[in-house]
């Protein structure tokens, strides 16, 4: 058995109801970057991504596109499945889908869970419901008629006997939570939002859905006529992907482990709440940490399919490769703020950090290596990268890779000062390509295929046949 600790993160499980966006792509990447991280620290990691596939905006996506439900689901979530390799994410990452058999069968041992400690009951009700958001909507939430986050939708008043979950019983004991972990949500803000917004109490939301109006769902355990509403079923993903309600993995990595999840600005209150009073009713221990990043908008204006102005990661990375894409939305975009995405912005980032930078600094280090060294240097295993981890361990993003350009921008300065190339002094090479090996390692996590190339290069002492980054006009 190993005795490596162990780490698990999960991005949310995207929707299927429209192509992978830029959005999503970077909070996958974030991920990514995290579980990179945390396996150079020696942990044993469990990395989880996937679809959400049921809910009533699928089903009635598939009607509008004239095909079979399965058929529709099956489509997409290759769509989303190949953004594993299209981002250069971890080829280990679990992929789990709503309609894998394992799930289903979570989903409804976790309803019964829920159900034997008296947290789920019937009632008949009346609200405004957003389908976008798959979720009621209060009066504090709905501007000119319409929900804040999807003002071109109108708001359906739904109006039928469901059931629902005793969300208001765990109102204290979400307070205590987000009191004794004042990390519990990153980043602060994030925190004293979800704060405020339980503080104001608490209303029970429906679970399930009518069968004749709605039947793409999970069947809901002893009641053939409902399914499981869309949010209470997903939401039972992070355990499943884990083989709950079995042991094994769920002990290692959600018990022993340090659960953590990353999610939008617009999952705040599911994941942070929802889940985590779904999760004190099946009598399991809640999340360690939730990270939560802020939106892309482009050129200025928020995107969506109407404006036109949707980016998909695949225009990016055929413009500009997949680690051109992951460097820019590590460093160039907020990891907890709202952001801009420009394609003026993108190319000056490739030109002038990519090309010129660290393209640039490797081909004259190694250039230098060999024609005046006889043998590949030898790199020390070890290196003290605390200051570097301290950023990662944070979720500090944006901070860390601006630690590691600042060393990019110290080991240029370095050359231009001591000249080299005049000197040809093999024990100044060698500390630059010292130097250069310890940008690769801090590379690995944000850019794994340019960190290897460069190792590369230095353990053969060549220099690189191509530019790592060739420039664009």
């Amino acid at each position: 058995m190993s005795d490596k600790k162990s780490f698990y993160i999960t991005t949310t499980l995207p929707y299927v109801n429209a192509e992978p966006h830029i959005g999503f792509a970077m909070e996958l990447i974030h991920a990514d970057v995290i579980a990179r991280a945390k396996k150079l620290q020696g942990f044993e990691v469990f990395f989880n991504t996937g679809t959400d596939e049921h809910g009533q905006k699928i089903l009635q996506k598939a009607v509008d596109s004239n095909k079979n439900i399965k058929e529709y689901v099956d489509e997409y979530a290759k769509k989303f499945r190949d953004l594993i390799p299209l981002c250069g994410i971890s080829s280990d990452v679990n992929f789990i889908r709503t309609t894998d058999e394992k799930h289903i069968r979570a989903a409804q041992d976790f309803w019964k869970h829920c159900a034997d400690r008296g947290d789920i009951y019937k009632k008949f009700y009346k609200i405004k419901y957003c389908v976008g958001c798959e979720l009621e909507k209060t009066d504090s939430e709905i501007v000119n008629g319409k929900c804040s986050i999807h003002p071109h939708l109108e708001l359906e008043i739904i109006e039928e006997e469901n059931y629902f979950f005793k969300f208001s019983k765990y109102q204290k004991d979400l307070l205590k939570i987000y009191k004794d972990n004042p990390k519990f949500v990153i980043p602060d803000f994030r925190l004293n939002e979800i704060t405020k917004f339980v503080e104001r109490g608490l209303n029970d939301f429906s679970i399930s859905r009518l069968k004749t109006k709605m039947p793409w769902g999970v069947a809901v355990p002893g009641d053939e006529n409902h399914v499981m509403y869309v949010w209470f079923d997903a939401l039972v993903n992070y355990i499943s992907a884990l083989d709950w309600p079995a042991s094994g993995n769920f002990e290692k990595f959600w018990i022993n482990g340090t659960p953590t999840q990353y999610a939008g600005k617009d999952n705040l209150r599911q994941q942070s709440a929802m889940w985590q009073a779904m999760l004190l009713s099946a009598d399991l221990p809640n999340s360690h940490q939730i990270v939560i990043n802020g939106f892309i908008n482009s050129d200025g204006q928020k995107i969506s399919k109407s404006l036109g102005n949707v980016i998909s990661p695949r225009e990016v990375v055929e413009r500009y490769g997949t680690e051109a894409m992951r460097y820019f939305l590590c460093r160039e975009l907020s990891a907890f703020e709202d952001s801009d995405f420009r394609w003026g912005r993108m190319h000056d980032a490739y030109n002038g950090d990519l090309a010129n930078g660290i393209g640039n600094l490797t081909s004259r280090i190694m250039t230098l290596a060999e024609a005046n060294l006889d043998a590949s240097v030898s790199i020390p295993e070890y290196e003290d990268m605390s200051e570097y981890f301290t950023f990662l361990n944070n979720f500090q993003i944006n901070k860390c890779i601006d630690y590691v350009w600042e060393k990019i921008g110290d080991l240029d300065k370095e050359i231009q000062d001591k000249k080299p190339w005049k000197s040809r002094d093999a024990q100044v090479i060698s500390g630059l390509v010292k130097r250069l090996y310890s940008i690769a390692r801090m590379l690995n996590p944000f850019m794994p295929e340019t960190s290897a190339k460069i190792k590369e290069l230095i353990k053969a002492n060549k220099k690189p046949e191509a530019p790592l980054f060739a420039r664009k006009e």
